[in-house]
């Protein structure tokens, strides 16, 4: 049986989707600056439009990118994850957004939640383990909820606290925190679930390292990141 294309309903090429998906979760840009971006390329849309895109197309996206990920990274032993927790308003109100970095910096799994005690923090590494399975040293700050939650677990010898120890992890949210800015605000718990899972793995996606590489294998490594994201939703 022929699988259905998820564009067969849109006039919009899927090419176009997928760009203006792209540069709208993967850049610091507002809807209407997407809006602009494809403007000068001779493209006519709305930023409603763009908007209606992401939202459709966007968690489809995230999910093959991190369901191939996924695939590769279980083969592969898991030496040591940063945990962290960041700070995030809605509506005026104050919310935490767990997020579970590896050693290279890749953002394994997200979470929002109004507290920060012991429940959510075992519900946060009990999602991430599922997925993951469990790596060999886990890296946190001195909040006592992840010590509370490790040891219900079973995994108090695996954990690692120190100056400086957690700055793979403070700096993967600096990624986060500017693509936020240009939203402005976030109005629901599930918008920011959301938007935190789709724009860690198409972070992940696109993250080259540079530093680590030399032109030629960076240049090599995007052009086959870039022309794997164009496979991504298609028949």
């Amino acid at each position: 049986m022929t699988k259905r294309s998820p564009f067969r309903c849109f006039r919009t090429s899927p090419e176009i989707i997928r760009l203006a998906v792209m540069l709208y979760i993967r850049f610091p840009l507002s809807l209407r600056n997407v809006e602009d971006l494809l403007h000068e390329r001779g493209i006519d849309v709305s930023h409603e439009s763009v908007r209606f895109w992401w939202q459709r197309f966007g968690p489809k996206y995230a999910s093959e990118a991190r369901k191939r990920r996924t695939e590769r990274m279980r083969v592969l032993p898991q030496w040591r994850w940063h945990l962290d927790e960041v700070f995030v308003k809605i509506n005026g109100e104050r919310h935490y957004l767990w997020r579970a970095v590896d050693h290279e910096g890749e953002v394994l799994e997200s979470y929002v939640t109004k507290t920060r005690d012991k429940k959510a923090a075992l519900k946060f590494l009990k999602k991430a383990m599922r997925r993951y399975w469990r790596p060999e040293k886990i890296v946190t700050d001195k909040l006592r909820s992840y010590g509370a939650a490790l040891k219900d677990i079973g995994a108090t010898d695996r954990q690692e606290t120190g100056r400086w120890l957690n700055n793979r992890a403070e700096n993967s949210h600096l990624p986060f925190r500017r693509r936020a800015r240009a939203m402005q605000r976030f109005r629901r718990m599930r918008s920011l679930q959301k938007f935190a899972s789709v724009h860690a793995s198409v972070f992940n996606h696109f993250n080259q390292e540079r530093s680590l590489y030399s032109r030629a294998n960076f240049k090599r490594n995007r052009a086959l990141a870039l022309a794997e994201w164009r496979q991504l939703g298609a028949a």
